[in-house]
């Protein structure tokens, strides 16, 4: 039984014909409101409920596609207006939502139109946000489902089947476009690819048109070449095309992807409350670690020995080639660098003849060169950030996942280099260094917004803003004019009034690619998560994760570079020596320590 409203208009929905076949039932909602003229409804008073077995299973909402000026009017006018007219959705289970997708996908005809990237928006947006609500292994077999639905025979509808089959494929190669690097040891997605392409070698004799499918399948799952035509098709000709893209594998195969070796940010403690951070790849030996150690403290090698203080309090000695991280991500403990022969740790700051030397370092290197590496080091991380991985980090946040490895190390290093400017402020003795490194801390910070890196540009604005530091009214005082005004200046992009109005403004300005101050980006996502119920009656609201989707969207647009705008240049190795290894203390009673010996209370 289907209850119609505006029946010219619904009747162009691919599902509901499909679905009036099965018995479904169709409400339409009417908007509250005076009385109706003979003017259309706007769109959002326009939604259109499925209902199965009595319980709501789907609901639309109409949009007015915009259509191109003049052209359309001329000719035939209200059949283009309804064809112009689609259906979002609003909400949903899994099941229907993907129906919907698949119907409303378009295929090669319609890219690039009005319509087709609506389309190609909804389908961003199931891919990007579906560990939400449906897991991958239920999604491989809905997909699957789709592809083999079996329909009745007749020339439109073997035409339709094909069209299904090709849409299904669209999607799968999206999928695997886009979250690769999270499906690649996953058993049920191997699965499943192996299963698809045996289908869709098989139906290449009915449906010769799905060899160019085959070819992209080829592609993005590396198949064996032991999977022979002969195996799944009785069609010859497929024989030569299977051949042809075997030996293309090896090339396929070589292309390196974002994730194939993780780096972490590896802290190795010099003191009880001080570290050096340097970043390590997850199959670091404790060798290594002591070799970057002994050069950046210039210590000699052999003196010393890598400890890890285990979370339950054991005291574990790593030999040279003992692996430091146990999990691929986490280390096996608390790593502390030790004197070999009194077992006590280090403490490289003994006196201030040495506090003064390494201070010094710091003066030598040139402000736009530190900004420089610290942008490149930033931008190797953030590089390699997927959207979905704030998508992960929102809704799992209090589970363990290897899902979000890059985009916690940007956040870490953000609160490292935030740590880095207090640190080096606070064990500079002498008052006239201190002037004279807040000076260079504040071109840095300039440099760095030049640089297109906000995120780096916002640590150095808080440390220098943190009380320990802004405390050290006498240091402040000595700072010229010119450098207080600047300061002024850099502090208004970081004003949060007005929801940080002054950042949106002036990062929307910035040419990509570019860095975005991530803490805020996930106080945005968190936002909407917490404003906002994931399901509604059992339905997901997927209003709720479009809004998620076009805000994590934001770090694909900075990633891209239409324009050659490279954001990294080349470096000073001296200058790259010192900011891969900053030295940090990370505990705030020491640092206020510190900054009240220099400067005590009156």
């Amino acid at each position: 039984m289907c209850i119609l409203h505006d029946k010219e208009d619904l009747s162009r929905l691919e599902m509901v014909q499909r679905l009036a076949k099965d018995g479904c039932r169709f409400l339409q909602n009417h908007s509250k409101g005076p009385e109706r003229t003979c003017e259309p409804q706007s769109d959002e008073a326009v939604r259109v409920c499925l209902r199965e077995r009595g319980h709501d299973v789907l609901v639309l909402q109409r949009v007015s596609s915009e259509r191109p000026a003049l052209s359309a009017s001329a000719r035939g006018g209200g059949r283009e207006e309804a064809r112009n007219r689609r259906y979002m959705v609003v909400s949903g289970t899994p099941e229907k939502i993907l129906e919907h997708l698949l119907s409303d996908l378009t295929l090669d005809n319609d890219q690039g139109t009005t319509q087709g990237k609506e389309s190609d928006t909804l389908l961003d947006d199931f891919l990007l946000t579906y560990p939400v609500f449906m897991s991958t292994s239920d999604l491989c077999q809905a997909l699957l489902g789709h592809y083999c639905t079996k329909r009745c025979r007749g020339k439109e509808d073997r035409k339709e089947e094909l069209e299904r089959k090709r849409k299904v494929l669209h999607l799968v190669s999206q999928w695997m476009s886009l979250c690769r690097d999270f499906l690649r040891e996953d058993e049920h997605v191997k699965l499943f690819t192996k299963t698809l392409y045996h289908y869709v070698l098989d139906d290449l004799y009915e449906h010769p048109a799905l060899e160019a499918d085959v070819r992209e399948l080829q592609k993005l799952y590396q198949l064996h070449r032991r999977h022979t035509a002969d195996e799944y098709s009785p069609q010859r000709k497929s024989k030569a095309l299977f051949h042809q893209l075997s030996l293309r594998e090896s090339g396929v195969r070589s292309r390196s992807t974002r994730r194939e070796t993780k780096e972490v940010l590896c802290h190795v403690y010099i003191t009880m409350d001080s570290y050096l951070s340097m970043k390590a790849h997850a199959g670091a030996v404790a060798q290594e670690l002591l070799q970057a150690v002994a050069e950046r403290m210039d210590v000699p090698e052999g003196e010393l020995v890598l400890v890890a203080v285990t979370y339950v309090g054991g005291r574990l000695l790593l030999q040279p080639q003992d692996r430091v991280f146990a999990d691929s991500s986490r280390p096996v403990g608390r790593l502390h660098i030790c004197r070999k022969e009194l077992g006590e740790v280090l403490y490289p700051f003994t006196d201030n003849s040495e506090l003064q030397q390494r201070t010094a370092r710091m003066f030598t290197l040139n402000t736009w060169d530190v900004a420089v590496a610290l942008t490149n080091f930033d931008w190797s991380i953030f590089d390699s950030i997927h959207e979905q991985e704030l998508v992960y980090f929102t809704f799992s946040r209090h589970a363990s996942s290897n899902h979000t490895v890059a985009l916690e190390l940007l956040l870490q290093r953000c609160n490292e280099v935030q740590l880095w400017v207090m640190t080096e402020v606070l064990l500079c003795p002498t008052l006239c260094k201190r002037v004279q490194l807040i000076k260079k801390f504040i071109k840095i910070a300039a440099h760095c917004k030049a640089q297109r890196n906000l995120n780096c540009f916002f640590s150095i604005i808080m440390g220098l803003n943190a009380a320990a530091v802004s405390r050290l009214s006498q240091t402040w005082e000595k700072i010229p004019g010119k450098f207080k005004k600047l300061f002024s200046e850099l502090e208004t992009v970081t004003d949060p009034s007005l929801n940080h109005k002054a950042y949106r403004d002036s990062f929307k300005k910035m040419k990509a690619p570019k860095i975005p101050f991530l803490p805020l980006l996930l106080k945005d996502i968190t936002f909407i998560h917490e404003g906002n119920k994931t399901f509604h009656d059992n339905l997901v609201n997927f209003e709720k994760l479009h809004m998620i989707a076009d805000t994590v969207r934001l770090i694909r647009q900075c990633q891209k570079d239409h324009m050659g705008n490279g954001i990294t240049q080349k470096s000073s190795s001296e200058v790259r020596a010192y900011i891969d290894y900053l030295h940090i203390i990370d505990n705030q009673q020491t640092l206020f320590e510190l900054s009240h010996r220099l400067e005590p209370r009156p």
